[in-house]
């Protein structure tokens, strides 16, 4: 593996402050890109107040956490990039936004630069279709909350090379996260099991099986999971649970993964979860 010292992270939303923190904390020095200065600012106050946890948690030390905020560089202009070793992108779950952020970065990055996602359903051989490298497109779909979450599925692409997956695996161990490997089909593993569980129980509710509550009780008492599914989409966003079922609806053409009406209607109405302060659940 070439020597990978700085890491740039394109978005600063919830996933791409996770990513941040735990690059800057693993050592590397971090240029985390965004176009709104006040999500950058907001995504540093939000690194620094869970260092400040772990510091507590005695996970790290005062001077680890200082470290790594200094090893953070946020910035609004996308020059900056060029100096990258390597990219994790990780913006909205939209197809045309990535593609437009992948375009820029094959311009921007070094041919010897390999540019993952972070996406959680789209194709990385569509994504990668954009780009003159194909062979160094990759995913690497990260778990939320990033910091504590060991997973990260990486995704090969139908172009994407041995060695890119090699590297992208080694930097996912030097992050502390377990690299699991799959292909690129809608929703990978992880979405394409999991989607599905909450857009059921979705139904549960909108066909007057089981209140709320009843469905997520009955899925953490009885099948012992830590989190309700419902309470789970409110976390993930419901916004982000409709993308990933209208990308699994479209790319199997199954009605098996045909989102719920009630989860359409309450995006449409802003009730989008955790995020918005109002979901399944109020916050």
């Amino acid at each position: 593996m070439a020597a990978i010292e700085t890491v740039a992270v394109i978005g600063a939303g919830t996933m791409g402050n996770g990513i941040a923190h735990v690059a800057a904390r693993s050592g590397f020095k971090v240029i985390l890109y965004d176009i709104d200065q006040r999500l950058l600012d907001h995504a540093v106050s939000t690194i620094a107040k869970n260092l400040d946890r772990e510091v507590a948690k005695s996970k790290i030390s005062a001077d680890d956490k200082s470290s790594a905020l200094s090893r953070i560089v946020p910035t609004v202009q996308n020059s900056a990039l060029a100096e990258a070793d390597f990219v994790i992108e990780a913006v909205i779950e939209n197809f045309e936004t990535k593609s437009k952020v992948f375009q820029v970065m094959d311009e921007i990055g070094r041919p010897s630069v390999i540019l993952a996602s972070n996406t959680s359903s789209i194709s990385i051989t569509k994504i990668a279709s954009k780009t003159k490298r194909p062979d160094k497109v990759i995913g690497m779909h990260f778990m939320n909350p990033v910091p504590m979450m060991t997973l990260v599925e990486i995704v090969r692409g139908l172009a994407t090379s041995d060695e890119t997956y090699e590297t992208t695996k080694q930097i996912a161990e030097s992050l502390g996260k377990t690299p699991v490997q799959v292909n690129d089909f809608p929703g990978f593993v992880s979405n394409r099991v999991l989607m599905p569980m909450i857009n059921e129980a979705t139904y549960c509710v909108m066909e007057g099986v089981g209140t709320i509550e009843a469905v997520d009780s009955i899925m953490k008492l009885g099948m012992n999971h830590p989190m309700g599914p419902l309470a789970l989409a409110d976390l993930i966003g419901l916004d982000v649970c409709l993308d990933i079922m209208d990308v699994l609806y479209s790319g199997f053409a199954d009605s098996k993964y045909r989102p719920c009406p009630l989860l359409r209607k309450m995006v449409d109405a802003g009730h989008v979860g955790r995020k918005s302060g109002r979901g399944f659940y109020n916050y």
